[in-house]
């Protein structure tokens, strides 16, 4: 099975209430799970303000796929995004997009903007 990049968005729901647990934890029991430096910047701080050092170190010590940011493709993405009706769609989905596109890996999410970034750019799949 490919790599699984996991969004922001499951891991609030895996901290929060583990609506997803199952599935996150076969991830990591399979060790199919990566993160890169944008998904951590969202949660490490929030994380380090309520003082758990010990997720924090969790979290850092996944494998971390690198950011290679193509502004062309990232722009090109967002005209189809808003050629397709799909609007609303940030700039950090699109990084996150691009970046598992880049590396071939399936992105986990519960953010619908995924959903609507697949329907009009192809090259990255969604774990469902």
């Amino acid at each position: 099975m490919q790599l699984v990049l996991v969004d922001t968005s499951v891991w609030v729901d895996y901290f929060g209430g583990a609506r997803y647990a199952t599935a996150l934890d076969a991830l990591i029991d399979d060790n199919l799970l990566v993160t890169n430096d944008l998904i951590l910047a969202e949660l490490v701080p929030y994380l380090q303000t309520r003082r758990h050092t010990k997720v924090v170190a969790l979290l850092q010590a996944i494998n971390r796929i690198s950011l290679e940011i193509d502004w062309a493709d990232i722009i090109n993405m967002q005209v189809k995004c808003l050629r397709g009706g799909a609007n609303g769609v940030a700039i950090p989905d699109l990084v996150i997009a691009q970046n598992a596109r880049q590396h071939g890996c399936v992105i986990f999410s519960l953010d619908k903007h995924f959903q609507l970034i697949r329907r009009v750019c192809s090259g990255f799949e969604l774990l469902h």
